[in-house]
């Protein structure tokens, strides 16, 4: 009785990304059926399955701690979060001891099927299945079938999985967080509008599982809708696992044209003519964009200048630009009033500089100076979708203190195991294709992003394919 997982709960229970799963089905190490991971497979390459303490862990508790009631009655006290965690990992376990026996119960049915069709008659059958049964029930929850269940039980306690059809893609639900805002915090482009229950956009079918509204909302589900099992993902959250039915923007054409008033929020100053501008949209109109897209921002005095936004998109409300003084009267008011909570409208989405999602192999990125803005919203999206097998980046700048962003880079690469940062100064067409044939094994093999001056990224993409790049596997942004 063979138990497959989909390969997102299988990089939970294995304390690894999917990008890592995703390298090893690559290079035969696992092999996946229909897109999921058989258990018995997962063990043998992740043989040790632990309760450490994790954020997600530290997640929970502190939701636990948040539903604690602020006043109920003595006898009807609720136990410390940490007891309340404790006792349910303790049920956990013993129910998974009781799954996994029946698991290898349904595993041992089947070896003594197949024995009966070897031997009709084996004359030690009797004796063997004596032994396979005593071995079957002195399992104990050490055993690692039985702790990978354990943790299986425990996650799924802790959040749910939801799989949206058709596109295949699953997330998880942390907490009682709306089905939708864990969708963009995943970079899931489900559609919405309002995010509060107004317009009805995020209207979405429950194919199977549970939700539970956590909002209230003046959009009215006709009777017909409700019995086909419609709802608002911005107002309903997951109870158990669910297959949702629901529209997505795969493509730049899909998303709307948006017109945003915003905030500026702050302004960090990078060097004399640099600023980083941060703006943040109202709670009930984010903005939805891809990552590696630009707006066109518009301030009070009339003044616009249509940048590329630095962020990610899996949070569309807070969003990042890179801002040079220029010559315009964008930059001069910038620079010169360095205003502070006033009004800019964000218009947009704009450009079709966006990540090749479905391509799990590894991805090289290339800032030739402020081409770190989109590349860096292509990096943040890539690792909050979890699906490239690993980034190396490149960033070369015209002086040597001109990596604003060097910060950011150092602390990806001191947290993420699959990043790679290479630092470089007035690099020119000749010296990055130098760099990449020295540090890349497989060039042909990888993904190419490029971004910064229109006349080097052309430069640099010809290059590419004359080395033996194939052109669709290069995509480039010019930012003048």
């Amino acid at each position: 009785m063979t138990q497959r997982v989909s390969l997102s709960r299988a990089a939970r229970l294995a304390g690894v990304t999917r990008a890592e799963l995703q390298r090893r089905i690559r290079k035969g190490e696992l092999t996946t059926f229909e897109g999921e991971l058989d258990i018995a497979d997962l063990l043998r390459v992740y043989p040790s399955v632990t309760f450490e303490k994790t954020g997600k862990l530290e997640q929970v508790e502190q939701i636990k701690a948040d539903a604690v009631p602020r006043s109920h009655d003595a006898d009807t006290a609720l136990p410390s979060p940490e007891v309340l965690v404790a006792r349910i990992r303790s049920l956990g376990e013993a129910l998974a001891q009781k799954a996994a026996q029946a698991d290898a119960q349904g595993t041992l049915l089947d070896e003594l099927r197949q024995h009966l069709i070897d031997d009709p008659v084996p004359a030690g059958l009797v004796p063997w299945l004596d032994e396979r049964r005593q071995e079957i029930d002195a399992l104990s929850p050490e055993d690692g079938r039985a702790k990978l269940f354990a943790k299986d039980t425990f996650l799924r306690l802790m959040s749910a999985s939801i799989k949206i059809i058709p596109s295949g893609h699953e997330f998880f639900v942390d907490g009682t967080e709306s089905i939708l805002e864990a969708a963009v915090r995943a970079g899931v482009r489900l559609g919405y509008g309002c995010a509060s229950g107004n317009c009805g956009e995020c209207k979405a079918r429950v194919v199977s599982g549970e939700v539970s509204r956590i909002a209230d909302h003046d959009y009215v589900l006709s009777e017909r809708e409700k019995h086909m099992g419609y709802m608002l993902t911005c107002c309903n959250t997951a109870v158990t696992d669910v297959v949702l039915e629901a529209s997505e923007a795969r493509t730049t054409a899909d998303l709307p044209e948006q017109d945003i008033r915003a905030q500026i929020r702050k302004l960090e100053a990078e060097g004399d003519d640099l600023l980083v501008l941060h703006v943040q949209t109202p709670r009930t109109h984010t903005l939805r964009f891809m990552a590696g897209q630009r707006a066109l921002l518009a301030l009070e005095n009339g003044a616009e200048r249509e940048l590329p936004i630095a962020s990610c998109p899996c949070n569309g409300r807070n969003l990042q630009f890179s801002v040079r003084r220029g010559d315009d009267a964008f930059g001069a008011y910038l620079f010169e009033r360095r205003p502070s909570r006033e009004m800019v409208r964000v218009r947009g989405p704009a450009g079709h500089f966006v990540l090749d999602e479905d391509s799990t192999e590894p991805a090289v990125f290339i800032a030739l100076g402020d081409g770190i803005a989109p590349i860096k919203s292509l990096i943040e999206h890539a690792i909050s979708i979890d699906r490239i097998e690993s980034f190396h980046l490149y960033w070369s700048v015209e002086q040597p203190d001109g990596h604003y962003h060097q910060r950011w880079c150092r602390a990806l690469k001191e947290t993420l195991d699959n990043f790679a940062f290479t630092p470089l100064v007035d690099a020119g067409t000749d010296d990055l294709l130098a760099m990449l044939r020295s540090d890349l094994a497989e060039p042909e093999a990888l993904r190419y992003y490029i971004a910064g001056p229109t006349a080097a990224v052309n430069a640099l993409a010809e290059a590419l394919t004359a080395a033996g790049i194939p052109a669709a596997r290069v995509s480039g942004e010019g930012l003048d």
